[in-house]
């Protein structure tokens, strides 16, 4: 992409920030240029968004019904999936998907549930407790 080609829509996502493109000048040399974003760029960031807010909504009702641990629902909430929490954890994917039961989750030591709990960026007791208001999609 040209450099003078990059968008500059102004998107909500990005709310006075930039973002480093890479785009050739009028030489052909690749150089950064600030981006305050794209309109399209923007909806999937929002679709994405909307998507994870109603895994979380249909993961706390799973935890409420003792289908999953909190676990389960803090992994939506905080915009993660299976692989990014295992590799944020430092924990194998086989255990973390085990650790998604309510009656394992109830078992494990403090020191797992505090790698999960630095990996979502909340407190360890607050991993065991979900929030009183179900999630809302937009």
């Amino acid at each position: 992409m040209e450099s003078r080609a990059v968008p500059q829509d102004e998107i909500s996502t990005h709310t006075n920030t930039r973002k480093a493109i890479y785009a050739t000048d009028c030489n052909g040399a690749y150089g950064i240029v600030p981006s305050s974003g794209w309109e399209v760029e923007a909806e999937v960031t929002l679709q994405a968004v909307d998507e994870l807010v109603r895994l979380a909504s249909e993961a706390y009702d799973k935890v409420v019904t003792g289908v999953a641990s909190p676990l389960y629902f803090y992994m939506f909430a905080r915009r993660m999936d299976l692989d990014i929490l295992a590799q944020a954890s430092g924990i194998g994917k086989w255990w973390l998907k085990r650790h998604m039961r309510p009656d394992v989750f109830a078992k494990l030591p403090h020191k797992t549930v505090a790698r999960y709990a630095d990996a979502l960026g909340m407190e360890v007791e607050a991993l065991y407790q979900l929030p009183e208001k179900r999630p809302e999609r937009a």
